[in-house]
């Protein structure tokens, strides 16, 4: 068995400034205002058509992430159906197999100390030790293919799932999923993913906050 954090990755190769550019030049068609367009005019222009609701330019621009969360969370991220999936099948992956030699994988909940031993949290270690095991015995003992065996295995299941979607739709991700109503494990990666866009991509995102 193997214990690990939720984590993400951003997989596009976001150059944040050509983007914005990009953007603005697909938007300046709207008002057949190309001869206004700069080396700076871009920021202000896309601040422009945020502030006025006119977000369906930004939808010109993608961004896909890597997101390794437990299963419970991902099944809250599929519900953007603007967007793209793929996702670690556990119809076809036999986590009982040499390939995961390290065993089944699952993650921490975020309210949870990574300490075996700590009282208050034994239990739930240990109910992944036996969903491990149960999943083991299945498999081996009994025949059962990874898609049968998987109705055993428990929310904290480890899966890792690529998302792709345009800027208006993480835009919509971002005010749902880092709002303090969301769950907590959805907040644990959605909430540093957007201050990491914001980073990345100036504008876009500056005007969401949790």
């Amino acid at each position: 068995m193997k214990i690990i954090n939720a984590s993400y990755q951003i997989l596009t190769a976001i150059v944040g400034i050509e983007m914005l550019k990009s953007i603005e030049r697909a938007g300046r068609t709207c008002y057949k205002s190309e001869d206004k367009i700069s080396e700076a005019s871009a920021p202000n222009f896309i601040k422009m058509l945020i502030s006025k609701g006119h977000e369906s330019v930004l939808e010109h621009q993608t961004i896909s992430v890597l997101f390794v969360c437990d299963r419970g969370v991902s099944h809250e991220i599929v519900r953007h159906r603007l967007a793209s999936f793929s996702q670690e099948s556990t119809r076809y992956c036999n986590y009982s197999s040499d390939k995961f030699n390290e065993g089944i994988t699952f993650i921490l909940p975020c309210w949870i100390i990574d300490d075996p031993k700590n009282e208050e949290n034994k239990s739930w270690f240990a109910r992944m030790s036996y969903a491990e095991s149960s999943y083991e015995i299945m498999m081996e003992k009994y025949g059962w293919t990874p898609q049968q065996a998987r109705c055993i295995l428990p929310n904290s299941l480890k899966t890792e799932i690529v998302v792709t979607a345009n800027l208006r739709e993480w835009r919509t991700i971002f005010k749902q999923r880092t709002s303090k109503a969301a769950h907590p494990q959805m907040r644990e990666l959605m909430c540093p993913l957007l201050d990491d866009l914001k980073i990345l991509i100036p504008t876009v995102f500056d005007d969401i906050n949790y």
